[in-house]
């Protein structure tokens, strides 16, 4: 994923929850808020409750791998924030791959 698609800031990533624009599934949570640009901006965060340093960055990988995968699906303008829940650490690469598509879909940021 591009520097431009990622949320990196603390600032951005407080922007997006302060809107409380939320939905949730089985194994995630997504926040959203418009961002008035162009580009969709999607980062990924874990508490420290999911597990070790090694599994909570095992699993944010294989988010980022999926949102690579998804960017082009997603209408632009958005910023997107997605957190594993506990169980998501157990989940094959297939079912989380369904599960972020489902919340996308859920949230109406999938085209």
């Amino acid at each position: 994923m591009d520097k431009k698609n990622r949320l990196r800031k603390n600032m951005e990533f407080r922007k997006v929850y302060k809107v409380r624009k939320n939905f949730w599934n089985r194994n995630l949570i997504l926040y959203i808020r418009k961002n008035g640009t162009e580009e969709t901006r999607i980062g990924v965060t874990i508490t420290r409750k999911v597990g070790n340093a090694v599994v909570r960055n095992k699993l944010k990988r294989r988010i980022k791998e999926l949102n690579n995968a998804y960017i082009a699906d997603l209408k632009s303008g958005y910023d997107i924030v997605v957190i594993p829940k506990k169980n998501a650490v157990d989940l094959p690469f297939k079912d989380l791959k369904s599960a972020l598509k489902h919340i996308y879909k859920l949230s109406g940021v999938w085209r």
